[in-house]
């Protein structure tokens, strides 16, 4: 699964910020929750939209790219 199949990039969407795909909702919210010890369950709570499945692939994917480098 590529980072495409996870996060689009797209002016027409609030203008070019990374978000979740098939949503509206930035990638950098999910951060900031969990920054402000949020949990995953209160994040999916507040964004229906995005599904379990998806924010734990781009959580897996942020720390391969971490851990990779």
């Amino acid at each position: 699964m590529t980072a495409t199949d996870l996060i689009t990039v797209d002016p027409e969407i609030l203008g070019g910020v990374p978000v979740f795909k098939g949503t509206r909702v930035p990638v950098r919210t999910l951060f900031e929750y969990l920054e402000s010890n949020y949990s995953l369950d209160e994040f999916l709570e507040c964004f229906p939209s995005v599904s379990r499945e998806l924010v734990l692939r781009v959580l897996e994917r942020s720390e391969s790219a971490l851990l990779s480098a």
